[in-house]
């Protein structure tokens, strides 16, 4: 899906489904800390997200709309209009996406061309039901079919099991982020 195709309805969806299934995630509630703020501020965060991941051709959906798959392809860099955007939906908790983004930049492969596997999310209900997985698999054909790697950052022992599943395998130590903020677990997955 590219942004061209994504209307304004499926662009507030998709935002929504990330904010609800990153809610409780400690990255997120490491950024901001009050509940109320969070689901306030995380549509907006996410909206940004899903934009530029759909500049790049790098929005995967069922066709219900119940997941969904954000990534950069290889050579696809973030856009400073685009972070400064979420920034902005973050407002005064700006400065904790700045923290995480200079961390992930540190670790971030820049040799190999890769495909970046930004964010995945599933509707509650639907859990476990295989449609991210599904979705990984699209982006692994593709990766598998050129010859190049996927990167990814695990921000939960959920999201670190669900990449292993698909393969990947942890890089390099762990991000950690400041003052007693959770752990991103890069992971690579080499082409087959």
């Amino acid at each position: 899906m590219t942004r061209s195709t994504l209307s304004r309805s499926t662009l507030t969806h998709l935002s929504a489904l990330l904010a609800d299934a990153f809610h409780q995630d400690g990255l997120t509630r490491w950024m901001v800390q009050d509940e109320q703020e969070r689901a306030e501020r995380l549509p907006g965060f996410f909206r940004a997200f899903v934009e530029l991941c759909a500049d790049h051709g790098g929005v995967l959906t069922t066709p219900d709309g119940d997941a969904v798959l954000l990534f950069l392809p290889p050579g696809a860099e973030p856009d400073g209009a685009r972070l400064a955007q979420a920034a902005a939906a973050l407002g005064p908790h700006a400065p904790a996406l700045h923290t995480i983004a200079a961390l992930q930049e540190e670790r971030h492969p820049h040799g190999p061309p890769h495909y970046y596997v930004a964010f995945a999310a599933v509707r509650a209900d639907r859990q476990r039901d295989g449609l991210v997985s599904g979705l990984v698999a699209r982006v692994m054909a593709r990766a598998d079919a050129e010859g190049v790697g996927m990167y990814t950052e695990a921000s939960s022992p959920g999201g670190e099991a669900a990449s292993r599943r698909a393969g990947f395998e942890r890089v390099g130590p762990e991000i950690v982020l400041p003052e007693g903020g959770p752990v991103l677990r890069p992971m690579w997955r080499d082409a087959r």
